[in-house]
């Protein structure tokens, strides 16, 4: 083979391995059945999509209606016209969750303040018998995102078919939640995904700016 074209191979070969191990990561969930796995189609730096995260499928988001730290009711329907940040949280985590809840300030800092109105950002409990409003609460202070993000809380029950919709897996004592956040557009539809190992603020802030950015309702 011609040495300058095995060059060119080699480099494409190159550039393609990591959207594949992304794309192969992204979204995975496997508790028991509870939370289903979700196949990211596009990635970081394809041509095809103008966005940092992973691109879902266009589907119609998974509707709930939950209590926040305050008692309030949070119903995703409410949110149309909104671009909705929504992470599987549990207030007692010492690693993962406190990093994601700042990469999600991060990323809302990085917004104007019209832009910021335009956005709701929610965490989600994925450990219901440990996570009460008590908790959440103090979580979001000592956090230092009370503000920024509301913690939606439930029982099992409830939550459970929340997880599923979006392919997350809850908190349990042999199983880790898988760490990751999900945009919702103002249509009411997933449409990117970053687990948390490739989740920075620039990237989510560059996200959520383009679906800020789209007609909330179709032309």
């Amino acid at each position: 083979m011609n040495p300058r074209i095995r060059l060119v191979l080699l480099v494409i070969a190159a550039l393609a391995l990591p959207t594949a191990v992304f794309a192969a990561m992204a979204g995975r969930s496997h508790d028991s059945g509870s939370a289903a796995i979700v196949e990211d189609l596009d990635t970081s730096g394809s041509k095809t999509s103008p966005f940092k995260g992973a691109v879902r499928p266009p589907a119609p988001a998974g509707q709930f209606a939950l209590h926040d730290q305050n008692g309030d009711l949070v119903q995703l329907s409410k949110l149309r016209g909104k671009v909705v940040v929504l992470t599987p949280l549990y207030t007692h985590c010492q690693d993962t969750c406190p990093l994601t809840a700042q990469q999600v300030r991060g990323a809302l800092d990085d917004l104007s303040g019209s832009q910021r109105d335009g956005v709701r950002a929610l965490a989600l409990s994925v450990d219901p018998e440990n996570d009460t409003a008590d908790s959440a609460r103090r979580f979001l202070v000592e956090r230092r995102v009370s503000g920024y993000l509301d913690f939606l809380l439930g029982p099992r029950n409830e939550l459970q078919p929340v997880w599923r919709d979006y392919g997350f897996a809850p908190q349990t004592k042999d199983q880790e939640h898988n760490s990751y956040v999900v945009l919702i557009d103002k249509r009411g539809r997933q449409r990117v995904g970053f687990p948390i190992d490739y989740l920075t603020p620039e990237s989510l802030a560059h996200d959520i700016r383009i679906l800020l950015a789209e007609r909330a309702s179709p032309a």
